[in-house]
Parts: structure tokens; C-alpha cells; sequence
């Protein structure tokens, strides 16, 4: 009799793990999967051009439902966990049933950060994190209205991006002296900077919120210095936090995230976190590429086979105003480090390496992101790249032939 498997989250880790269990374990366990969403599990990466209206919303969807049946997996979607029972090894569902389980993953993923501003409770101020969102985003978006998007890292550049595409006018306020500080250095974020300026996108940097004003609806975002711009929908987009709180309830070990192994596994060897939930090493993640090896990892442990997960190598990609922006490794040359630049200013493209030992320990790559999956092997790899330094920045090509 196949095991009882249970995933909490319907999300893109726990879609990537059923899809995984299914090729390597497939009738060896009895798989349902639970969602808090009233929908099949879709791509978060798409919300922006899904906000921008470049695509459309079945085209987000990760999997069908007949994919799902095909598979024999029980799907509980708009439903919530309330409780594990380890004793028991069951889980209750709002409303009923109790399900037992074997094994129990949670892919329970992030909820967006929120900071107690004054007036955040006010109408009208938003966050970025699923298609309830961006339907209430493009609503204002659609009629022109001013929307104030706080946040300069990921989240808050799609945000702006697909708000912009979709007729809003847009100010984009970031804390600190750079966008996306995490991934570009500041040659890199100021590229990335002017070019959405001339995309309509009115970019303010070192801007501290304060709060917002409105009676009854948000209609000026206050810094700290006494600017006030106005607005009809401010949208926080600053960033997320793991979802531990059920983790924690069970009694599991949380830190900024629920804690897990090389194995995956939790403080209990029944239970198992992946994705944005979950802190291994005292990293928790808010990419896609981590969950996903996360999941490869977990169905392969689940399927009987040797694998463990040692980490992931940081790695961002993707196209902001029309913009490519590549970032892997280190961005900075510290110590020891020596760097490789092409740059053309007029033709918008920034291309930095970082070496350390004669290899590759990372790159931006801004505007021209041509060749990103090669820079990204050769620093996973740690291979020596001496022989082709001097071609580095000019892509694979130029890379392999030099090498031959």
C-alpha cells in the first residue's frame, strides 16, 4: 500500500516536488497536496509581466488539472493547515478532514513584509505577492493613477516595471543608495537606474518612508525628510518572511525559517521543509532556483537514492523595463579579488567579473545578460580560467574557441 505523502503549499516548490516524486517514485506514495489559494499552483516569476498584461493568467498555471489527476495526486485547494498532530502524524484542515500522514512536507513559502508605517492600515495600500494583487494593482494601473512602489530590490522593480507597462504613472522609492544592492554593484544599479528613468519610471533613492496620509484611502506617501508625493496606491514590495507559524505551533525548530538538514528534514525525521520556508545553514531563500534543487534533492531522499543538499549558489536573472540584469557569486572584488569590465555606457551594457585564484567568483552583467548560464557554470564549477580572461567578457564563443 502506497505511503500516505503529504505537501502543505501549492506553490512552485511544492509543484516541482510532486512533478520529481512523480518521475522517480511514482505509486510509491500516496500524494496530497494542500493550498491556501483557491487556485492550481502558477508562477510568481510571471506576476510582473502578468501585471504589465504582456501575458495572460492561464498562462502563469504550472501544471493543468489533468496533470494532476493523471498523477493520481489529491489536490485540496483554498484550504488551510490548522494543526499537525506528530503524536498522531496527522494534519487537520480548516474545516475539516484530518488526514494522516507518513511523511509531511511544508512548502508553506513566504508572506510579504509589511512594516507598521502609520496609516498602512488605510485603503490603498497594497503588496506584491499573488494574483489577488495584481489584480488590484492593475485596476489603478489601467486608469492612469499615481502609484508610489516601495521597495528597489526584486520585488519592488517588478512591481514598478508591470505597474508602469500597464498605464500607472510610478515613483519607486528605495532606502538606500542603490537599487537591488544585494545583487549590483553601483556602477551595475546605476545602469539599471537610468535606464528606467527613461522608461517614465520616476526612480528616488535614499527615500526613508515615514507613512502615509489619507482619510480613509492612501492618498500621500510621507518620507522621513517631509517630502510627500502623492498617491492613489502605495504597494509595498520590500520583501518576505518565511511562513514558520505552523511549523512553530508543531513544535519544530524555526529561526528566521523552519530548520532543516542536508537531508531536508526537520527536527522530525516525519517531516521535511523546501523552498521559501525553509532555512538550511543558516540561509532561508526567496528564489525559485533553491527551492527547485531543494525539491530535486527531496524526491530523490523520498525515491530511496543517496542525496543530500549542501546549499545554493545565489544567482539572480531577470529583465526589469526591458533591461536584462544577470548577478551570481560575489559582486564586489574584496581582498584578494581582481576584476574584468566591458562597459558601453551608450549602448546601456555592463559586464563585470570578479576573479579570485584565477577563477571565476562572479558577475553582473546589465543590459547584455548573453551568456549568464556560462558565467554561472564556470563559477559553480571553480574551474581555472586563466586561458580565457582575456575573453571573458565577450560570451561562450569567444570563451570555447580561445579554450581550443
Amino acid at each position: 500500500m502506497a505511503e500516505p505523502l503529504i505537501i502543505v503549499g501549492n506553490g512552485m516548490a511544492a509543484t516541482r516536488l510532486a512533478d520529481e516524486l512523480c518521475q522517480r517514485a511514482l505509486g510509491r506514495y500516496s500524494v496530497a497536496v494542500i493550498g491556501e489559494e483557491p487556485r492550481l499552483a502558477y508562477n510568481r516569476v510571471l506576476l510582473s509581466p502578468l501585471l504589465a498584461g504582456e501575458i495572460s493568467e492561464g498562462e502563469i498555471e504550472l501544471k493543468p488539472a489533468a496533470w494532476w489527476r493523471a498523477r493520481g495526486i489529491s489536490t485540496f485547494y483554498g484550504r488551510s493547515v490548522e494543526s499537525i498532530d506528530r503524536s498522531a502524524r496527522t494534519v487537520t484542515l480548516s474545516g475539516g478532514p484530518t488526514l494522516p500522514y507518513g511523511k509531511l512536507v511544508l512548502a508553506t513559502g513566504s508572506a510579504p513584509l509589511r512594516p507598521p508605517f502609520p496609516g498602512s492600515d488605510l485603503a490603498g495600500v497594497a503588496t506584491f505577492r499573488d494574483t489577488a494583487d495584481v489584480g488590484t494593482m492593475r485596476a489603478y494601473a489601467e486608469r492612469g493613477a499615481r502609484i508610489v512602489v516601495i521597495g528597489g530590490g526584486l520585488l519592488g522593480l517588478e512591481a514598478a516595471y508591470g505597474l508602469a507597462r500597464a498605464g500607472a504613472e510610478v515613483t519607486l522609492l528605495h532606502l538606500v543608495d542603490r537599487l537591488m544592492e544585494r545583487q549590483l554593484d553601483h556602477e551595475g544599479a546605476a545602469l539599471l537606474a537610468a535606464a528606467m528613468a527613461t522608461r517614465g519610471i520616476d526612480v528616488r533613492l535614499c527615500a526613508e518612508t515615514r507613512g502615509f496620509r489619507g482619510k480613509g484611502h492612501v492618498e500621500a506617501v510621507e518620507l522621513t525628510d517631509g517630502t510627500e508625493i502623492p498617491a492613489d496606491l502605495a504597494v509595498i514590495a520590500i520583501g518576505v518572511r518565511p511562513n514558520v507559524g505552523l511549523a512553530r505551533a508543531a513544535g519544530l525548530g524555526v529561526g528566521r525559517g523552519i530548520l532543516v538538514d542536508d537531508g531536508l528534514a526537520t527536527d522530525d525525521p516525519a517531516i521535511f521543509a523546501i523552498g521559501e520556508c525553509a532555512e538550511h545553514r543558516g540561509l532561508a531563500y526567496g528564489l525559485v532556483e533553491p527551492a527547485y534543487e531543494q525539491a530535486r534533492v527531496l524526491a530523490a531522499l523520498l525515491a530511496g537514492r543517496e542525496a543530500a543538499y549542501r546549499g545554493s549558489l545565489l544567482a539572480t536573472n531577470l529583465k526589469v523595463s526591458g533591461v536584462g540584469v544577470f548577478s551570481a557569486g560575489e559582486f564586489e572584488a574584496g581582498d584578494g579579488a581582481e576584476t574584468v569590465v566591458l562597459r558601453d555606457p551608450a549602448a546601456g551594457i555592463y559586464r563585470k567579473f570578479v576573479l579570485r585564484d584565477g577563477r571565476l567568483a562572479g558577475c553582473v552583467l546589465v543590459g547584455d545578460t548573453q551568456g549568464a548560464l556560462f558565467y554561472l557554470g564556470l563559477i559553480r564549477s571553480g574551474q581555472d580560467i586563466s586561458a580565457i580572461r582575456a575573453d571573458l567578457p565577450f560570451g561562450e564563443s569567444y570563451c570555447i574557441g580561445e579554450a581550443a
